[in-house]
């Protein structure tokens, strides 16, 4: 499948889990991905460069750097986030500052760099990672929750500011994934295996979500074949937020 051939992508975050899986994606239908992140070690065809989604001055550069060398952009993948766990009284306020900088200011800081490439495509599209976490209340997740909750909102408002410019802003709302970041929670949890039985419990499927499968549906929003999508969250959870099933009974 060659869909994605002649359009040029950045992925942030692209060097583990969800954003390598969908970097690795829209490579092999088609088009020249690079990808940014704090360590960007990826292989070939994927090219990494790095960058921090907190600091103003690495992500312009970043993008300039990405623009050049791909002559444009035409897809902008908004991944790159970090975890949060307690409830609202478990982090301090630098902690809640630091977690909103990455997953929200972050979102803005890369659009905003790429916002003028974007407008001179015939292609552009945002897509945003955001979570299940933004819809649902999660037990331990006050400040990921709130994080992710903002992804969202901006996600609409992005797709309403941009749409008479020809740019489609999607996000990806993602259950539990079987990630590297859910891979260190339950390494340090008491009893690992009973955690990710909770975690895989708690889904109406009964498993996580594969990062391959929320690289599907970002590939999707992200491609000509949803280009009368916008302003939409595609859940990719397992039926986490709209299935209500009846207990199992043994």
């Amino acid at each position: 499948m060659t869909d994605f051939a002649g359009l040029r992508a950045v992925v942030t975050g692209g060097a583990q889990g969800i954003g390598l899986a969908a970097a690795t994606l829209l490579a092999s239908r088609g088009a020249q991905v690079i990808v940014f992140d704090l360590k960007p070690d990826v292989s070939e065809p994927l090219t990494g460069i790095a960058a921090d989604v907190t600091d103003d001055g690495s992500v312009r550069d970043a993008v300039s750097a990405a623009a050049l060398q791909l002559g444009g952009i035409d897809i902008v993948v908004n991944n790159a986030g970090i975890g949060a766990q307690g409830t609202v009284a478990a982090n301090d306020d630098d902690e809640w500052h630091r977690v909103l900088d990455v997953n929200v200011v972050g979102v803005a800081r890369v659009t905003r760099a790429a916002l003028p490439y974007l407008r001179k495509s015939s292609a552009a599209a945002i897509v945003n990672t955001c979570s299940i976490a933004a819809t649902a209340g999660l037990p331990n997740r006050a400040l990921y929750s709130a994080s992710k909750g903002a992804v969202l909102a901006l996600t609409m408002a992005m797709a309403a500011d941009h749409v008479r410019e020809g740019i489609r802003v999607n996000c990806v709302n993602p259950g539990t994934a079987d990630t590297p970041w859910v891979g260190r929670l339950l390494d340090v949890a008491q009893d690992p295996a009973l955690e990710r039985a909770a975690l895989e419990a708690r889904q109406p499927m009964g498993r996580l979500v594969s990062a391959d499968e929320v690289a599907n549906a970002i590939a999707y929003l992200a491609g000509p074949l949803s280009g009368s999508t916008t302003g939409t969250a595609l859940a990719v959870d397992g039926g986490m937020q709209n299935l209500r099933l009846p207990a199992v009974r043994s």
